[in-house]
């Protein structure tokens, strides 16, 4: 029995693609997966990501990150197959060896990470994206006026955290895009400035390099301002509802933060 071992219906799935097996191992990352693993078969190196096949929102995360992959690479390491039955949906991708990258003031991975968002907003928007509006912040703003302010027709990636951003040995990888959306290209840099925040950056500190990236200079300001007290609200809302997770209160105190440093009430 291999550890966390998804079971033999599992491996029957993913077989054709694989191979005999020749190791497993499970990574920490993935938190809305039921299996995220290197997996290492006779056909190749894999890291794979599965969920039961249920209807929901992570089979339908699990479905764009299917669709979007051809858009992002060579941002993200490319989809080398899929496969689906009643019980699982998996996706098999390139083995990106790496670390996870280091958002701390004093991180020499910063303006790689800077770098990395920028290429993100140079991508062109898919049409399978078309469809993919950025609903997300709108029930936070203080208004229904300011949900203007997060429509657009960039390709967000909007997941960003350490784990997310894998340094290579000749490049940075963005993975997991579980839930890419269609809207104002300053969002990911705003979703950037909180976690810089929260990893130690004071606010003042966290848009400095924010202003590294093209889509941060070039939006309203306004529009700034009306997504920080939305996503102030977001976080807000998911630190109450699970009190014992210490890492939405620490993003809530991020938030909160960065809207006090813009000068917007909550």
């Amino acid at each position: 029995m291999r550890h966390n071992d998804p079971g033999p219906e599992f491996w029957d799935l993913v077989h054709p693609h694989t191979g005999d097996l020749v190791e497993f191992r499970p990574t920490a990352r993935g938190f809305s997966s039921d299996v995220t693993a290197l997996i290492e078969g006779e056909k190749g190196r894999f890291f794979v990501k599965a969920v039961r096949n249920r209807p929901g929102g992570r089979r339908d995360s699990i479905a764009r990150e299917r669709l979007v992959n051809p858009a992002v690479c060579p941002i993200s390491p490319a989809l080398r197959w899929h496969a689906e039955d009643d019980k699982w949906i998996a996706l098999g991708f390139d083995w990106a060896e790496g670390r996870s990258s280091g958002f701390a003031p004093d991180s020499p991975d910063l303006p790689a990470i800077i770098d990395t968002l920028n290429r993100i907003g140079e991508l062109d928007l898919p049409e399978v994206a078309h469809d993919w509006p950025e609903t997300r912040w709108n029930r936070f703003a203080a208004d229904e006026a300011d949900t203007a302010h997060f429509q657009g027709e960039a390709l967000l990636y909007t997941d960003i955290h350490p784990s997310n951003l894998i340094i290579g040995d000749q490049n940075m990888w963005a993975v997991d895009w579980s839930w890419p959306t269609r809207g104002a290209a300053f969002i990911d840099p705003a979703c950037l400035v909180v976690q810089l925040i929260a990893a130690g950056h004071s606010a003042e500190r966290a848009e400095a390099w924010a202003c590294g990236c093209t889509a941060w200079v070039e939006a309203d300001p306004k529009g700034i301002d009306a997504f920080a007290g939305a996503t102030v609200r977001m976080h807000r809302a998911f630190a109450a509802r699970k009190p014992e997770a210490s890492w939405l209160t620490a993003m809530a105190e991020a938030a909160q933060s960065w809207a006090s440093h813009r000068g917007v009430a909550v």
